[in-house]
């Protein structure tokens, strides 16, 4: 029943994502809530150079720069600051 509760606190703090106070690094499931794609969708975009991912530690898990991440939503960083 705890481990319930865990996944619904989860997904629920993952929906408070605000554009405004970006991570400089966003995880796969970040960026694909944000775009609205599946965690799928993220792994081949980076695959083909669309969407450059950062591997992290030893496993290799992926980050995706916030820049790159609001440039794919049409959204120019450099203009939003000012």
């Amino acid at each position: 029943m705890d481990n319930n509760l865990d996944t619904n606190q989860t997904l629920k703090s993952k929906k408070n994502l605000d554009l405004n106070n970006l991570p400089d690094l966003l995880t796969v499931s970040e960026v694909a809530e944000l775009l609205r794609v599946s965690t799928l969708t993220i792994k081949r975009w980076g695959k083909r150079g669309k969407l450059p991912a950062i591997r992290i530690n030893s496993r290799g898990d992926r980050r995706y720069k916030k820049e790159s991440v609001l440039w794919m939503l049409g959204i120019n960083p450099a203009s939003s600051n000012s």
